[in-house]
């Protein structure tokens, strides 16, 4: 059960805990390590927002969401939301997924965005009814081999 979550910025005190971040071995194959994560948000600083999700002291998840990607290349479609999530094996089942995509759709609303756009893979053993779970939509458009879904922010 959470207690105290927060997010918190990722610094040079805390990077090693983020690097060590892994979700449940099976599911390795659905979502990039928080290494990887971490060379996108240098590479796109004013687009990537990384976080580490805590529960008191305690590291339970990673999140990375966006911001003002042009979702098309071409300059049309605008969009902000969830580009990672990795909740930590044992921390998982406790809301903390849940509690991170609020969060990004609380920071999306701040900075004047009305919808959440997060990709995942398809099947069984995906993601697809956690982010059903929480109102998400497929849009019908797939990124790479991933759906793409949204949820609606008003």
């Amino acid at each position: 059960m959470i207690t105290s979550p927060r997010l918190e910025k990722i610094t040079a005190a805390n990077l090693d805990a983020a690097l060590a971040v892994q979700v449940r071995p099976d599911q390795a194959h659905l979502v990039s390590p928080v290494v990887h994560s971490l060379a996108e948000a240098y590479v796109y600083p004013g687009v990537a927002w990384p976080r580490l999700i805590m529960d008191g002291e305690r590291i339970v998840g990673f999140l990375m969401a966006f911001f003002d990607i042009d979702f098309r290349n071409d300059g049309t479609d605008h969009r902000s939301g969830l580009w990672r999530l990795n909740i930590v094996a044992g921390e998982q089942g406790r809301g903390y997924g849940r509690y991170a995509v609020q969060q990004v759709a609380a920071e999306i609303r701040r900075r004047g965005g009305t919808r959440l756009t997060t990709t995942w893979h398809p099947g069984p053993d995906g993601p697809e009814a956690f982010y059903l779970g929480l109102g998400f939509r497929p849009t019908g458009e797939t990124s790479g081999d991933q759906t793409v879904g949204e949820l609606d922010l008003n």
